[in-house]
This record gives C-alpha cells, structure tokens and sequence, in this order.
C-alpha cells in the first residue's frame, strides 16, 4: 500500500499494489515504489489497455500525418498487433510480451489464416509501435518505452531488379500501342514515381516552348478510403527533370492523340489536364498503372518487374553511363545523395575502375618528359 498524492488536489490517497513471489521480493518492490514516489518519476498502475491507448493515439495522429500514412498505421496497429497485445493494461507491457508478438505474427499473423506476415511487414508494426509507445512515455502512462528493448525482425534486403538498355528498346516497341507507353518512358526515361505519373498535369510540362524540356515534379497522387488525394512529393520536395529528344517527341505525339480523342468526346483539354488519364480524361488510381503494367508485361519476353522498377532501371542506367550520383539524385529526387549511393552501390564498382583509370592517364599526361 502506498500513500500517493492526488495531481489535482494535492490530498493522499491509499493506492493498492498487488505483488506475487516471497515477503522478501515483496519488500524489495515496495521499496522501489516508495523510491520512484519520493524521486517523482512514480506513475499510478492504469487499467486502461493498449488497444484503447492505440486509439486514442492515432486520433492524435491524425493531424500529423497524412491520411494514407494513417490507414497504414490504423492497418498494422488496429488490425495486428491489437488483436494479440490489445487486452493487455498499459502498466503490464512488458519487452517480452511484445518480442513474442513478433514471433506470433511471423508465424501466423496473416489475417486470412495463410501463415505469417513478411519480415518487412513485421519490422513497420515495430516502428510504428514504438512510437505510439513514446508517446505514452510524453504522457506519463508509462515509465518508459518496452518497445526500444525489443528485436526487430531482421529484414533480407532484396536484390534489385532492372531493365538493360536492350531491354528497355524491347520494352517501348511492345508497348508503343498501349496506354501504358507513356507512364512506363516517364518511369524509365524520367525516374517519375508512381504517384508522381498519376498526378502529372500538362501545365507542369514544357516540352520546348520556353527553350526548355523539362518536367516540374510538384504533386504526387495517393488513393485513401476517401479517394484519390493530391499532397507534396515525397520528402516534400519540387523537383525539375530534364527531358531528353526521344521522350520530347513522345510527349508531343501523345498529346496530340490525347487532345484528339477528348475533342471528340466535346472536352478541350488545357494545363490542367492529366498527362496521363482515362479516356475522357478523368485522372487514375495510382493502383490502375501497377496492375495494367503487369497485365501487359505477361504478354512479352521480357523479364518479369514491378512497375517501381523502372524507376530503378533508369537509375541504373544513369549510373553505369557515368553520370554523376549527383545528378541521378536530383532526378530521382532523392533527398540525400547518400540515399542514391546506398541504394545503387552495386552500380558503383565498374565506376570506382573506370575513374581510377582517368585519374592516373591524368597524371601520366601531366608527366613532364625526361631530359635526355
């Protein structure tokens, strides 16, 4: 039994603490509370469950994230992780109760019953976890955060996958036809994001009226339970991206077949039109891209890829014809070069050579000729 002062008042109160092992681990307990009481950093045992603290901290959330980054959360702390630790008291979380909820979910965590979640799906319910938890900590509901002493699932980094330059002429000859040709130059000509094809308008683009052919990468497409939303780029950074001589006059073909088809629908198309859009030029679900892309993809030779790895196609590219990762960094609009670095050093070795070379025929030209 403890005497703890009231917050708000300032009267003591009688507080129960029940405690099971021997009299001895009993007095030894004891003392730690009187202890943590004396010291302030005692918080009162709370009956109020980690399902109810997770619900009260995504409503907080809400505010500070956007609403695709929420449903995430909502996904993986409602939908995963509530339904084995949500009955648990706040005061009784412990590191080894969360451990073995990890376990739990890598082995039987898919909600469909098919075994567990991926590694990489178990590692986000962790990070998101853990600062749901930091926030109790701000809040006084708990000491600190167990999360921080629990094991992350280790998470394989998988290899990846990209088209050769070969591979990409393949590409663009078996789709020239489709609907999917032009997201897929933006993609692997550009670096464009998904999102960022879904949410490009004409406005943004110049191909050549200005004496410059360039995209500017301003918005970026989600879908949300609500519907399609327009937000910042990732990193919340604008980006221009020069445009070579080939995707300029894809572009212009493209937009003059677009400009035709709409106009025979009664629709004058204008910059605030989608580059990329339906037939009567409603926008896309970001999603649509992924799924036609596989659908066509099927159809040909080439090497099955996700649509995200044409991005890392032209990445590639770039970087094994040499151009800087500065450069690539900007275009694929990394917010770090250190990003582009990480991501792409496989690329790097052939590079390492290839400037090892140009620095020594450097010094030997610089060589002044031995006087005979």
């Amino acid at each position: 039994m403890l005497d703890v002062p009231d917050p708000e008042t300032g009267k003591r109160r009688r507080k129960w603490h029940t405690f099971h092992g021997t009299k001895r681990q009993a007095e030894t307990e004891c003392a730690r509370l009187i202890a943590e009481l004396d010291g302030g950093s005692y918080i009162e045992p709370s009956k109020t469950t980690v399902r109810e603290f997770l619900v009260e901290w995504l409503k907080h959330e809400k505010s500070n994230v956007s609403p695709k980054t929420h449903q995430r959360y909502e996904e993986l702390m409602l939908k995963n992780v509530a339904p084995i630790l949500g009955s648990v008291t706040m005061n009784k979380l412990t590191a080894a109760r969360i451990d073995g909820t990890w376990a739990k979910l890598l082995e039987d965590g898919r909600r469909d019953g098919k075994g567990g979640l991926s590694p990489r799906t178990v590692h986000h319910c962790r990070r998101v976890l853990l600062a749901a938890m930091e926030q109790a900590v701000t809040w006084d509901l708990l000491k600190k955060n167990p999360v921080a002493a629990t094991r992350p699932p280790k998470v394989e980094k998988k290899a990846m996958k990209a088209f050769t330059a070969a591979q990409t002429a393949e590409l663009f000859e078996a789709f020239r036809t489709t609907r999917m040709f032009i997201p897929a130059i933006l993609a692997i000509m550009c670096g464009l994001r998904r999102g960022e094809i879904a949410a490009l308008r004409w406005g943004n683009v110049d191909l050549g009226s200005n004496g410059e052919r360039s995209i500017s990468v301003v918005q970026s497409a989600e879908y949300t339970k609500e519907g399609v939303r327009y937000k910042e780029t990732k990193n919340s950074r604008a980006r221009t991206v020069a445009l070579s001589a080939t995707v300029v006059e894809e572009l212009n073909r493209h937009r003059i077949a677009q400009a035709q088809e709409q106009l025979r629908l009664g629709m004058r198309p204008d910059d605030d039109s989608f580059v990329v859009a339906q037939v009567d030029g409603s926008p896309l679900v970001p999603i649509s891209l992924t799924h036609e892309w596989s659908r066509l993809l099927a159809k040909t030779s080439l090497p099955k890829i996700r649509f995200h790895d044409l991005r890392h196609s032209h990445a590639t590219q770039m970087l094994a014809a040499g151009v800087h990762p500065k450069i690539a960094s900007e275009r694929l609009g990394h917010s770090t070069i250190a990003i582009t670095l990480d991501l792409y050093s496989h690329v790097m070795p052939g590079m390492q050579a290839n400037a090892a070379e140009q620095v020594d025929a450097a010094i030997k030209a610089a060589k002044k000729p031995a006087v005979e």
